[in-house]
């Protein structure tokens, strides 16, 4: 069962953030990163260089986070903004430190960044996740060209 059931995570007095809806050719996970691909979304690769968005739950068809979004559907990428907060897709294995710097592995889900590896999104919270199961960690945007040292 997921922690949240929601990917974008507040504030809540301010405007929701930026969306994106376009085509995505693979089957994505709500939480995971998305790059642009042309005009349409693809699942983002490890360390992703370009604009990353994070994939929003299917609200539209009432599914919940951890229904993936079936390949070459529409999907909602949400563009991760300064001082908003986000539920990202970590993988089982990881242990996650508040104030971590993330990164993307190859499957677009988010994990601690190694030496010179690009930071795309801070940890807000402490996860050791050990269930067995990607989960979802509270996280915010990096200062843009933060790369781990």
């Amino acid at each position: 069962m997921a922690r949240y059931n929601k990917i974008f995570l507040g504030p809540v007095d301010q405007n929701k953030p930026q969306v994106q809806e376009r085509i995505c050719a693979a089957a994505v996970l709500p939480g995971t990163a998305l790059i642009e691909s042309g005009a349409n979304f693809a699942q983002a690769g490890a360390a992703a260089a370009t604009k990353v968005y994070i994939a929003q739950d299917d609200y539209l068809a009432l599914k919940d986070v951890d229904t993936a979004w079936p390949a070459g559907d529409r999907v909602v990428g949400m563009e991760p903004l300064d001082e908003l907060f986000f539920a990202c897709r970590v993988p089982t294995g990881n242990n996650i430190a508040r104030g971590g710097n993330l990164t993307t592995n190859a499957a677009g889900k988010f994990v601690p960044a190694t030496t010179g590896q690009r930071v795309i999104m801070i940890a807000e919270e402490t996860y050791n996740n050990t269930s067995g199961a990607d989960q979802l960690v509270r996280a915010r945007k990096a200062q843009p060209g933060m790369v781990q040292a």
